[in-house]
C-alpha cells in the first residue's frame, strides 16, 4: 500500500469557531493532491519541533516559529516550510536549507493589503481621525478649530524598504500629489523614478520627510535599523509609521522620540514584543495608533496568501520548484535535486 504524503497546518491559523481564517475554499488545493493527505496539528504551538519534522512532509506555518529543531531529528521527513505570508524571519532558514528543505512565502499577495494599510495610517494621522472620534464622543465638539488635519498635496512621503510592498505604497500615494521617496540599498532608481520617486539614504529620508513608513524586511541588515540617530534626524512635525517587523525599531527609542515630542506622532501594526505588553507606554500615548498585526488581514488577502502558500507545498511534494523560494540555494542539495522546474 503506498503511504500518502503528510502536510500539516499550524493551529495557530484557525478562528474562535475552529475554522481556517483564510476560508475552506483553498484546501480544494490539497484535496485534489494525488497522494496527499493533510491535517491542522492537534496543538496549538508557539514554537515546531523535532517530532514535527518527523511527523510532516510539509508544514505551513502562520505565527508559529520553525527553529533549527524542527529539522533535528534522524527520522526527519519535512521537504517543505511554508509561510502563511511575505515575512520570514520566524524560519530559521540556514538550518532548512542545510537539511534540504525549502521555505517558501507569499509574496505577491501582501504588496496591496499592506501598503493599503500604510495609506490608511498616512490618512488617520493627516486627519487626526482619532482624535476627532474622540472629542466628537466626549462633547468637545467646539474644540474642532483647534486640532486641525494636516493636508498631503507637496508633503513628503518617505518609504523605507522599495520592495514589493515598499513600491505598492508609492504607487497608491502617488494619487494625492505627495513627494516620494525611498531608502532602499537594494532598489533600482531608475524603476523608483518611473513611480515618481526618489532614491536617497536613510539619513536623507529622515530628515525630509513629513511621513515616514517602514515597509522592509527584517533580516539581520535591518534589526535596529531606525533607532536614536534617525529619531534625532526625524522633523517635530514628523509621522512615523510601521507596517513591516516590530525588531526594525528600537521601541524604547520610538517612545522616547514621542515622549519628548521629536515627533509628532506614530501609527505601527507590529511590536518589538507580540504579543504586546499591556504596559507598553505606546499603549497610552493619544498621538498613536496601534493595531494587533492584523490591520491588512481581509477575506481577500488570507485567501490569496493561503492559495499560493498551499500550492507551493503541492509543487514541491509533487516533484516542482515552486515559484517562490526563499533559499533557492537549497535546490542544489542532494533532498531537492529531484525538483524540476513548474
Amino acid at each position: 500500500m503506498t503511504t500518502k504524503l503528510k502536510v500539516g497546518i499550524t493551529r495557530d491559523i484557525l478562528d474562535s469557531r475552529g475554522e481556517p481564517a483564510f476560508g475552506r475554499e483553498p484546501l480544494a488545493i490539497l484535496d485534489a493532491a494525488p497522494g496527499i493527505e493533510w491535517e491542522f496539528l492537534p496543538e496549538k504551538v508557539a514554537s515546531l519541533g523535532a517530532q514535527h519534522g518527523a511527523d510532516y512532509d510539509a508544514i505551513y506555518v502562520n505565527a508559529a516559529r520553525a527553529p533549527a529543531d524542527l529539522v533535528a531529528s534522524p527520522d526527519c521527513r519535512l521537504r517543505v516550510v511554508a509561510r502563511h505570508g511575505v515575512g520570514y524571519d520566524s524560519v530559521d532558514v540556514a538550518a532548512m536549507s542545510r537539511a534540504g528543505v525549502l521555505v517558501t512565502n507569499t509574496p505577491t499577495a501582501m504588496p496591496r493589503p499592506v501598503a493599503t494599510i500604510a495609506l490608511t495610517f498616512i490618512l488617520a494621522l493627516a486627519g487626526k481621525l482619532f482624535l476627532k472620534d474622540r472629542l466628537t464622543r466626549s462633547g468637545r465638539w467646539n474644540e474642532r478649530m483647534d486640532n486641525m488635519g494636516l493636508g498631503l498635496t507637496g508633503r513628503t512621503l518617505g518609504v523605507i524598504g522599495a520592495g514589493g510592498i515598499g513600491k505598492e505604497l508609492l504607487r497608491k500615494a502617488g494619487a494625492f500629489d505627495m513627494r516620494l521617496l525611498a531608502a532602499d540599498p537594494y532598489a533600482n532608481a531608475v524603476e523608483l523614478s518611473y513611480l515618481g520617486a526618489q532614491k536617497v539614504d536613510l539619513a536623507q529620508l529622515c530628515e525630509e520627510s513629513d511621513f515616514i513608513v517602514v515597509a522592509c524586511l527584517l533580516d539581520d541588515t535591518t534589526r535596529g535599523l531606525i533607532g536614536p540617530a534617525q529619531f534625532a534626524r526625524m522633523r517635530k512635525s514628523a509621522y512615523f509609521i510601521n507596517v513591516a517587523r516590530g525588531p526594525i525599531v528600537n521601541e524604547a527609542a520610538l517612545i522616547a522620540a514621542l515622549r519628548e515630542g521629536r515627533i509628532a506622532g506614530a501609527a505601527t501594526d507590529v511590536f518589538e514584543q507580540e504579543p504586546v505588553a499591556p504596559d507598553n507606554p505606546l499603549l497610552t500615548m493619544d498621538n498613536v495608533i496601534v493595531t494587533p498585526h492584523s490591520l491588512c488581514w481581509t477575506d481577500e488577502c488570507f485567501r490569496n496568501m493561503a492559495s499560493i502558500g498551499l500550492a507551493s507545498i503541492v509543487d514541491v511534494l509533487s516533484g516542482r520548484i515552486p515559484e517562490f523560494v526563499v533559499n533557492r540555494a537549497v535546490l542544489a542539495h542532494a533532498r531537492a535535486r529531484d525538483l524540476r522546474p513548474r
